[in-house]
């Protein structure tokens, strides 16, 4: 089983506080993603729990960013590396 299987299933779940909280150090700790993220997502509905994914790649966490704007998918942002996708 590649591992590219394990970053299409979430990971665990997180609150939206909690989400929130991840995504605003994400971005304070990288240095041009909220340009990125204004760019190529909307913001998210207030949601009571929100999926986090593993990122394989780094070993970090993918948390929910934002709505896609070209794709019906969901932005996600590694706490780790800083990195996005789409899920």
């Amino acid at each position: 089983m590649s591992s590219n299987v394990s970053q299409s299933y979430p990971y665990s779940s997180e609150t939206e506080a909690e989400r929130a909280a991840a995504v605003a150090a994400i971005v304070g700790a990288n240095e041009g993603l909220a340009t990125t993220l204004a760019a190529e997502a909307t913001p998210l509905d207030a949601q009571e729990r929100w999926w986090i994914y593993y990122h394989g790649g780094c070993g970090g966490t993918f948390h929910a960013a934002g709505y896609a704007r070209q794709r019906r998918a969901i932005v996600v942002a590694c706490d780790r590396c800083g990195r996005t996708a789409l899920r």
